[in-house]
């Protein structure tokens, strides 16, 4: 059984920061959770405002728990708005479906995690949560 270690996502928050730094972007919020939406690790960059580890782990929780990129839960959103309203209210918050967040996989494609960022445009936050994921050697989806 394949699972997401602190060293995976040490590297995913890494590279992610350095694509980051590379492209530009504003100071950014970096989270990534187990398979089970708990905290495997965070990071937060000088300047970064107070919002960036709500943000980037709701992102983060609602694609893990869903299974899917957060991409793909806000295009859901828009045609189902009453349910994921009514799905953030019973995550008491952690629960954010817009895009910057992607699912991690191991290499047999079992889900082992997710991670969410916040401080650029929610193409951004995803463009470096998939540098960081494929530095690591995993997949994302």
């Amino acid at each position: 059984m394949t699972s997401l270690t602190l060293q995976q996502a040490q590297t995913i928050i890494d590279a992610a920061l350095k694509k980051s730094k590379e492209a530009g972007y504003q100071p950014m919020g970096i989270a990534v959770l187990d398979a089970a939406g708990h905290l495997k690790a965070f990071a937060s960059e000088d300047g970064a405002s107070m919002f960036r580890f709500d943000v980037a782990r709701a992102k983060a929780w609602g694609s893990v728990g869903m299974g899917v990129a957060s991409r793909k839960l806000a295009e859901r959103a828009k045609d189902n708005p009453n349910f994921f309203v009514s799905l953030a209210a019973t995550a008491d918050g952690k629960f954010l479906p817009q895009t910057g967040a992607v699912v991690i996989r191991d290499a047999a494609g079992k889900l082992i995690g997710a991670v969410g960022a916040s401080g650029g445009t929610g193409d951004e936050d995803e463009a470096i949560c998939i540098a960081g994921v494929q530095a690591a050697g995993l997949a994302h989806g």
